[in-house]
């Protein structure tokens, strides 16, 4: 016999959160459904102390995620029942934090909750799109190959997420290379050869002066400057978690070339894609509008989707409400999707324009990188060229100096 701590909602629609004995979960379950109650999760009392060291370092990451989505497709696609399946993963999970929560699904669904239901109440690894789509697939009898197209379109995303990434690395690279070799100059390298002009005594030329003065203002207030830019960086994060301030710094980005281009088409493909996916999967198209602009990842673009979804609704074909989106959707993409409307082909349409926005974005992001490489280790040479310059003056004119 074993102690079990358990969640169950009442008939009248009441949380109660209690202890029971019994000699494993299954029982637990059935004596739960005995004082009819509807259980939410059950765990053995000894497992129940270690869940918010969980939750503290550290839960279910997004690579188990993926791999629970695709081998539950595929446990329901070869016929086996869903609480087996969830069963089995379970049993097979090899981290704590996964085996726990898949346990808890488990015991959910064995409870009679929805497949859907009981990801929503885990919104730490299942997202409201993920939710909605695994929702639409119980709704039509096909939840294998929503899983499926769940999978495909994780595995997608974070592709692209990774193939801009590594596209920014090495411009991050130099950007941070090229001030750490402004700071070492201004701060090590100049104060030591200022010390041997001061022996010289003399006049310096104005380039070497301005450089002086720059190393000596940035070294006497060395503090000043680290309290500043903290301060700049502390700002610009409370700023970002506003709305109205993100939207304001998202607006500026769209503004600067070649990144403002590379974030419309960004958010573009993720758009498409999930819009179609979930159009694909059966979930009406206003549901999946609303789900789909928030994986725009940007709420100035996500806001122009919010009109076209108010649009929609009020009866007009989704092609003439994204006209006003021009930021987010050339003239080509509303032309290609209201021929998709027309032929009945919106969800097809929708993820082969991911792909090839995809590919363009791709494009997009090499030229940048090759127009950014260069430019950094210009700005760099300029920089670097300068100072050692504004150095070497004073060196030219060094018997005037002795003098």
């Amino acid at each position: 016999m074993a102690t079990f701590t358990y969640k169950a909602i009442d008939s009248q629609g009441r949380e109660i959160v209690d202890k029971l004995v019994a000699p494993d979960r299954a029982s637990a379950i059935d004596l739960i459904f005995d004082k009819s109650l509807s259980p939410v999760s059950v765990e053995k009392a000894e497992e129940a102390q270690p869940q918010g060291l969980l939750a503290r370092f550290g839960g279910v990451s997004k690579r188990e995620i993926d791999a629970f989505t695709r081998q539950l497709g595929n446990l329901l696609a070869a016929g086996v029942p869903m609480s087996r399946a969830l069963g089995i993963l379970s049993r097979e999970a090899s981290r704590v934090a996964s085996k726990k929560l898949w346990a808890v699904v488990h015991d959910q669904v064995a409870g009679g909750m929805s497949l859907a239901d009981s990801l929503s109440l885990h919104p730490q690894a299942f997202s409201a799109i993920y939710v909605a789509m695994v929702r639409a697939g119980e709704t039509g009898g096909f939840l294998d190959i929503v899983l499926e197209q769940i999978a495909t379109f994780r595995a997608r995303e974070a592709d692209l997420k990774g193939r801009v990434k590594a596209a920014l690395v090495y411009p991050i690279i130099l950007a941070v290379m090229a001030i750490a070799i402004i700071i070492f100059l201004l701060s090590f390298f100049i104060p030591r050869f200022s010390q041997m002009f001061a022996e010289f005594g003399g006049s310096l030329p104005a380039l070497t002066r301005y450089i002086v003065t720059a190393s000596q203002i940035l070294v006497k207030y060395k503090f000043v400057w680290i309290i500043g830019i903290a301060l700049i960086v502390f700002g610009l994060q409370r700023l970002a978690s506003s709305s109205e301030g993100r939207r304001t710094m998202e607006g500026l980005l769209l503004r600067v070339p070649l990144l403002g281009t590379a974030m419309a088409r960004f958010a573009l493909v993720r758009f498409c894609r999930m819009l179609g996916t979930l159009v694909g999967a059966g979930v009406p198209l206003i549901a999946s509008l609303r789900v789909a602009k928030e994986a725009i990842g940007n709420q100035v673009l996500a806001d122009t989707v919010s009109s076209a979804t108010e649009s929609v609704q009020k009866g007009n074909p989704l092609a003439r409400s994204l006209e006003s989106c021009r930021v987010l959707f050339p003239a080509s993409v509303i032309e290609m999707v209201s021929v998709a409307e027309e032929s009945g082909r919106l969800d097809k349409e929708l993820v082969r324009l991911a792909g090839a926005y995809e590919d363009e974005l791709d494009r997009h992001l090499k030229m940048m990188v090759t127009l950014i490489e260069p430019a950094l280790l210009f700005l760099m040479a300029v920089f670097v060229g300068t100072v050692v310059i504004g150095m070497l003056l004073p060196i030219f004119n060094l018997q005037e100096l002795i003098r």
